[in-house]
């Protein structure tokens, strides 16, 4: 396959309540549209978006946008196992769905072993915020990422706001987790694709690699 294309897939699932809006989320991401009425997921729905982390290192994302009611859960559970990346969705005027954050998180990490799948907490519907409508702190979001080990961020789907810093937040955060070696490539998961050599990765993860080789071609 042409390397132009993508040298790496990253597979990203959306988790959260249902009506949270992360089907929301990933229309105005992938298409740059949103809708007032969208059907609710049922099981997993997929999308596919591209995106350039660096120069000349391009990333495809498989996104699996899982449906948030009990009914379905374990359907969505058998997609935990092969993901990288997690997009944790609440609702900033539903305190419910904040409460449940945790829920989702620590089944995730349940279902991942040995695995790892890095996170970021988004906050949506930040347009409402101005009604007065906000019943999730600010302050009290970013502290439960930060005890859960991962970033906040406040977006709307409907105005677009902070949409694309989310998913690229999230995108750079595997990749750099995938350079530091946090994340590793393994057989048998798909997480993580590689069409780059292994030896690349490796040049990646280990600049030393590179210093060295280059005294060899030189010496």
């Amino acid at each position: 396959m042409d390397l132009t294309l993508w040298q790496y897939q990253f597979r990203i699932i959306m988790l959260g309540d249902s009506t949270v809006g992360k089907s929301s989320l990933l229309k105005r991401y992938t298409e740059e549209m949103f809708l007032d009425c969208i059907n609710q997921t049922v099981g997993v729905d997929f999308y596919v978006h591209f995106l350039e982390v660096e120069p000349g290192v391009r990333v495809k994302l498989q996104f699996w946008d899982t449906a948030g009611q009990e009914r379905f859960r374990s359907v969505t559970r058998s997609y935990f196992r092969n993901s990288v990346g997690g997009l944790l969705v609440f609702d900033l005027t539903n305190r419910a769905s904040f409460e449940h954050v945790q829920e989702w998180h620590a089944e995730v990490c349940e279902h991942v072993q040995p695995h790892t799948v890095l996170f970021v907490l988004v906050g949506n519907k930040n347009d409402r915020v101005a009604q007065g409508e906000r019943v999730v702190g600010h302050n009290e979001a970013e502290k439960l990422a930060g005890q859960l080990g991962m970033p906040y961020i406040e977006a709307s789907a409907k105005t677009g706001q902070c949409v694309t810093e989310a998913f690229e937040l999230l995108t750079r955060r595997v990749y750099q987790g995938l350079l530091s070696g946090e994340v590793q490539l393994q057989e048998g998961w798909d997480g993580v694709k590689c069409l780059a050599p292994r030896a690349t990765l490796a040049q990646l993860q280990n600049p030393k690699i590179n210093k060295s080789n280059n005294r060899r071609c030189c010496s």
